[in-house]
């Protein structure tokens, strides 16, 4: 993990950044490892791409909130953001995008406290 990533941040944050890099890589075949890496491969940055469009429009997090859970500049987070906001004018991709937005939205919340719910 890198030096960014080591500060201090809101648990929910990161928990978020991770569903988004979840959903992201299962979707485009990344492993979570992959997509979490400073690596610059195309379809791995494309992923995480799509995991931080997803922490913004689905999630509702911050650019400076999703920059610093996913150990990014917020130019890069913003840059992520217009990217693939700029593909949805393809209506196969808005589809798939849509999909994937979601699954983010609709996941269940995590439990506070498991016992007290039983």
């Amino acid at each position: 993990m890198s030096d960014r990533r080591k500060r201090v941040m809101p648990l929910k944050d990161r928990a978020r950044a991770v569903l988004a890099m979840s959903l992201a890589g299962y979707a485009l075949d990344v492993p979570l490892s992959r997509v979490e890496e400073d690596g610059r491969d195309s379809s791995v940055a494309f992923a995480r791409q799509v995991a931080m469009y997803l922490a913004n429009t689905a999630l509702g997090m911050s650019l400076a909130r999703i920059a610093a859970a996913f150990g990014r500049d917020r130019s890069t987070v913003a840059y992520a953001c217009r990217h693939i906001e700029d593909m949805r004018d393809n209506s196969r991709f808005d589809t798939w995008i849509e999909a994937l937005a979601r699954s983010a939205t609709e996941a269940p919340s995590p439990f506070v406290n498991i016992q007290s719910a039983a």
